[in-house]
């Protein structure tokens, strides 16, 4: 799997600086059933009475199987283990434009894309004895897919640029706008707008191990949110990329980039685009050996995992990363096949993207 640099504030100091990911496929995966999974909050002593809160679903408590050996899964997606987790709510879809837009009316929030970059926090992630480069490459601005005809896969500045203006409200510069998609996922979204955003609405970025878990929806422990097949009887089951990456998307799932949320039906628990759209932050700190460590740990060590304590990533070690979850819509099985549950990707904290948002959850 290739990455996008693992800062895009250094990114933009040096568009052919790119972090490579070695993979390897594993074999064999464990099934989880609905056995160990307990009840629904209905069901729950002293839950029956509670309100629902507006726009989340319910994610029982129990026993499951995170983390994958199976074919598809890359190196560091395994081993497989079990967890438990406490039950929690969910936001049943990814974070809107149309409620990221409530959130910065009421507070004035800037977002770090609408921010100039400071250079001396830039200079902490920089080799040493870096320059300051030029101020046109620390004014705002983001990363945004612009698809070209690719000599390679290893070279992402073919289809990668950094675009001055690019945030929320101009997802692909500052020309463009989301008037008619206020319904679609908000992007460009950093770790900490996220964050920000959670705090405000009284919630919290959900652990990688109940993202998993949520993702799963109560359907066993499969390659795909829905199955072992990617398209059962060629049915588009989420927003992903089909044709040759990056430049001839055939959109056979019905969209060229983000698809307006609840575009496809819901998993098990209700919860709807958790595979495909866009890119999901977790809380997590990254580290490739996380499900390593947590499978010697045992189940008596994975009851609410919250992840490691900092953040480790030997291709690029001096920026802290978060662990993103669900690919995007633009995950193509010639380039990144990460519409899993199981799939992880590493993601520089101060990094928004063009197929990178968010949803919440709450205890």
């Amino acid at each position: 799997m290739i990455q996008l640099p693992s800062s895009l504030k250094v990114f933009r100091y040096s568009l052919f600086l790119f972090v490579f990911t070695a993979c390897q496929n594993s074999a064999t995966d464990q099934i989880v059933t609905r056995e160990n999974i307990e009840a629904t909050p209905q069901q729950v002593a002293g839950t029956e009475n509670k309100e629902q809160p507006e726009g989340m679903v319910w994610i029982p408590g129990g026993i499951y199987t995170i983390g994958s050996e199976d074919k598809h899964a890359k190196r560091t997606e395994g081993p497989s283990y079990e967890v438990k987790v406490d039950g929690f709510w969910m936001d049943e879809t990814e974070v809107t434009n149309a409620q990221f837009r409530k959130f910065v009316e009421a507070t004035g929030y800037k977002t770090v894309a609408e921010r100039p970059v400071d250079w001396e926090e830039l200079k902490q992630m920089a080799p040493p004895g870096t320059l300051k480069p030029h101020d046109s490459l620390l004014a705002p601005g983001s990363m945004v897919f612009q698809p070209n005809p690719a000599a390679n896969l290893h070279d992402i500045s073919q289809w990668w640029a950094w675009v001055n203006g690019a945030d929320w409200q101009h997802p692909y510069g500052p020309e463009s706008n989301i008037d008619a998609k206020e319904n679609h996922p908000v992007v460009h979204i950093a770790y900490e707008d996220a964050q920000a955003y959670a705090r405000w609405a009284g919630k919290k970025l959900p652990t990688e191990a109940q993202w998993e878990v949520a993702a799963r929806g109560g359907e066993g422990h499969q390659s795909f949110a829905w199955g072992d097949k990617l398209t059962p009887e060629g049915k588009y089951l989420a927003n992903f990329y089909q044709g040759q990456f990056p430049d001839n998307n055939s959109a056979k799932d019905g969209f060229e980039k983000t698809a307006p949320v609840k575009s496809f039906a819901p998993n098990g628990f209700g919860l709807y685009d958790m595979i495909g759209n866009v890119w999901e932050w977790t809380s997590d700190w990254y580290r490739p050996d996380t499900h390593v460590k947590n499978k010697k740990d045992g189940l008596k060590g994975c009851v609410n995992p919250n992840g490691p304590s900092s953040s480790y990533d030997p291709q690029d070690p001096l920026v802290p990363k978060r662990v993103t979850k669900g690919g995007s819509f633009l995950c193509s099985d010639e380039y990144c096949s990460n519409y899993r549950p199981s799939a992880r990707m590493a993601t520089a904290y101060d990094s928004g993207q063009e197929h990178l948002g968010f949803r919440c959850v709450k205890n």
